[in-house]
């Protein structure tokens, strides 16, 4: 934090409008902007039912995909793009104004301090962090922690808020009163926090997520934390056999792409849980656990940080960093309490 500090200050004294500009890049600018630069009221109105709430998702949509909003021809798409990259730059920057930029990032805790450090100080923000194992591994356990544990007050004394998309049927507000009660926080002002929804079909999961991005907009810088709960339930259900997978990946993509737009659009951090399948080709070449996780390279690759769960003895958990781009290949113990995820039992 000291190293980044300093390059903060240096930043500063070698180009005070540099700095300034990049500190305007990472804040929330509405779409409303955009009614200043000539831009009509009703394509905005559009642009906000689409999803795209701010100038910088804006600027992370492609203009095939504004074209898409039902109402915007290619001429209003290329004025709206030509507009959106005036308010805010989204081109080359030096990896130190980067630096500077990622000092936005936070990380929510897991409720276990040994699950903590291996994630690097917890679930990180602008990014996708994927769970995924067997059945009572704790994914969903982890998930409700996570969205107590973002309400937990910073240094500045502020909350946050969570959302829930869950796709099983497995939320229990119940758990979530549970989970307050040992971080020490109020069980109603806890839920009345958290914003649920049950997801019943794909489609009605991207509609949510097109939602709850609205709802980010509404209250920029307040909610923390995206849970989805499982990511590939409903796809494995919509979507069957081999003559319909392409078009299952194609749709995944399509989704874990605009998770991966909220996360940055709005500074949240989005957990994902993910279940596992049997690899009958595994036990042909020897492996030693013939599972493997659903979705694919398509969820591979979107998710930053892959942990993969497993079972323990007793009610001991253990995770193992599965992918990530800066975390070292390792191992931590955590346990299931009726607190929600918590430190192994001395």
């Amino acid at each position: 934090m000291e190293m980044e500090s300093e390059a903060s200050y240096s930043i500063a004294d070698h180009d005070q409008s540099e700095y300034q500009r990049e500190e305007e890049d990472s804040t929330f600018i509405s779409v409303d902007e955009l009614q200043n630069h000539g831009i009509g009221a009703a394509d905005i109105q559009k642009l906000k039912f689409a999803g795209i709430c701010s100038i910088k998702g804006v600027n992370m949509s492609s203009k095939r995909c504004l074209t898409k909003v039902k109402g915007l021809s290619e001429v209003k798409a290329d004025k709206i793009k030509e507009v959106a990259a005036k308010i805010q730059e989204c081109g080359f920057m030096s990896a130190l104004e980067f630096s500077v930029r990622r000092q936005s990032v936070f990380k929510l805790s897991t409720g276990c301090e040994e699950l903590d450090k291996l994630l690097g100080g917890g679930v990180q923000s602008m990014s996708i962090t994927e769970v995924f194992g067997e059945f009572r591994t704790g994914k969903t356990q982890l998930g409700l922690t996570l969205s107590v544990s973002c309400q937990i007050p910073d240094q500045s004394g502020v909350t946050g808020k969570a959302a829930f998309i869950d796709t099983e049927g497995t939320f229990r507000p119940d758990r979530l009163r549970e989970i307050a009660v040992r971080f020490g926080l109020d069980p109603d002002e806890t839920l009345d926090n958290v914003a649920y929804a049950r997801a019943f079909n794909t489609e009605h999961q991207m509609d949510l997520i097109t939602i709850i991005a609205a709802k980010f907009a509404e209250e920029p810088g307040k909610y923390r934390l995206l849970v989805v709960d499982s990511i590939i339930s409903l796809f494995r259900t919509d979507y069957s056999g081999r003559g319909e997978l392409g078009e299952r990946q194609q749709r995944l993509n399509q989704m874990l792409a605009k998770l991966i737009r909220v996360s940055e659009e709005y500074n949240v951090a989005v957990f994902i849980t993910n279940q596992m399948m049997a690899d009958p080709g595994a036990t042909l070449t020897f492996v030693p656990d013939p599972k493997k996780p659903v979705g694919g390279h398509v969820l591979a690759h979107a998710s930053a940080t892959r942990v993969a769960l497993r079972k323990g003895r007793n009610e001991t958990r253990i995770a193992k960093i599965y992918d990530s781009p800066d975390l070292p290949e390792a191992e931590a113990t955590y346990a299931i309490t009726p607190g929600g995820i918590d430190n192994v039992a001395a």
